[in-house]
């Protein structure tokens, strides 16, 4: 028996910051972390002023879990070139914020939890993990623990953020040999760990009632799709069609941009092919000519796409950081991109 539920970006935004549904919470980080955890309250960043309207960047969720420490999540839907900053922003913050004027350093880790729905260049792995716990010596194998705690009676804390990346489309329960046969169902041979239930969930927003993780069968019960009343499901539509019309629009600015691309290469590279070809041969001149032609005729034509598709997003009332998600542009590219076209 499977359950689908709503998607966990979803849930995360608008339904696991309730008290009620913690215990979701609690179950997948216990598997991430291999410990014990319990969500004590779910926060919200004040975030930086980054669109022209005054909207804030805020993490997907912030939670408070055992003795202070923290858990920031980022789910990210679109191939974003600079993600990775985006990470170590928010890890950044959350540390800083945790200082009053005139405190102590008192540093609780942070745990940084994100999932990526694009490669992120990955080949095989989907589950990767960065941290720095000591300093060693570089003239011998002396090391110093990345830890402190201001009560001396008590043990050293590592206070380092500890990274976690997960690339659900990555996961796969089916082993399959070069010829395409079904080898091994990693479920069925038990020799999956606990949190790569909920890869699975994250990747396929189903629960399977044989699944032992932590917090997942409350998942399957409070996230199934079938109780939502007709209010909640007309909203997680509503939000799954923006979604899906927003990678269309991508797309097909990206589709665009290539076919004229290639449309203008091809003119500049006969011309500019026929002139070196007089000079040095036809047959040189045209092959370098189309090559030249083409690749700066793609690059004219996508950059020439992604203006517009900034223009038009802007018009529809997107925000920088969404528009900049879209087309893979910084904000200071749109920025500049909006008042060349007048629209600031």
């Amino acid at each position: 028996m499977e359950r689908t539920i709503i998607s966990f970006d979803y849930a995360i935004k608008n339904i696991l910051r309730n008290k009620a549904n913690f215990d979701i919470l609690n179950g997948f980080l216990t598997e991430l972390l291999e410990k014990p955890v319990t969500v004590q309250e779910v926060l919200e960043s004040e975030g930086n002023p980054t669109t022209i309207d005054g909207k804030v960047n805020r993490l997907d969720l912030k939670a408070k879990i055992d003795d202070g420490e923290l858990a920031v999540f980022e789910i990210q839907f679109f191939d974003q070139i600079d993600f990775l900053g985006k990470i170590l922003f928010n890890v950044c913050k959350a540390v800083v914020e945790q200082i009053s004027s005139g405190g102590s350093f008192d540093i609780k880790k942070v745990y940084s939890i994100n999932i990526a729905y694009f490669g992120m260049g990955a080949q095989k792995e989907y589950m990767f993990v960065a941290n720095l716990n000591e300093f060693k010596g570089i003239h011998s194998n002396e090391v110093i623990p990345f830890s402190q705690n201001l009560d001396p009676r008590g043990a050293p804390k590592h206070i380092h953020p500890e990274y976690f990346l997960i690339v659900p489309k990555k996961f796969n329960e089916k082993v399959k040999d070069k010829f395409g046969n079904v080898v091994s169902d990693v479920f069925k041979e038990k020799i999956a760990k606990k949190f790569d239930e909920w890869v699975y969930v994250l990747k396929n927003s189903v629960v399977k009632s044989e699944f032992t993780a932590a917090g997942i069968q409350a998942a399957g019960e409070k996230l199934n799709i079938l109780k939502m009343t007709p209010e909640e499901r007309a909203a997680y539509e509503s939000e799954k069609q923006s979604m899906m019309t927003q990678k269309s629009q991508l797309y097909t600015a990206e589709l665009k941009g290539r076919i004229e691309g290639k449309a203008e290469g091809e003119t500049i590279g006969l011309q500019k092919g026929e002139a070196i070809g007089l000079q040095k041969g036809e047959t040189i001149g045209l092959l370098k000519g189309e090559t030249i032609g083409l690749q700066k005729g793609e690059a004219i034509g996508l950059q020439k796409e992604k203006k517009e598709a900034v223009i038009r997003g802007y018009n529809k009332g997107h925000s920088i950081e969404t528009i900049a998600d879209l087309t893979e542009l910084t904000n200071e590219q749109i920025l500049k991109i909006l008042k060349e076209n007048g629209t600031v």
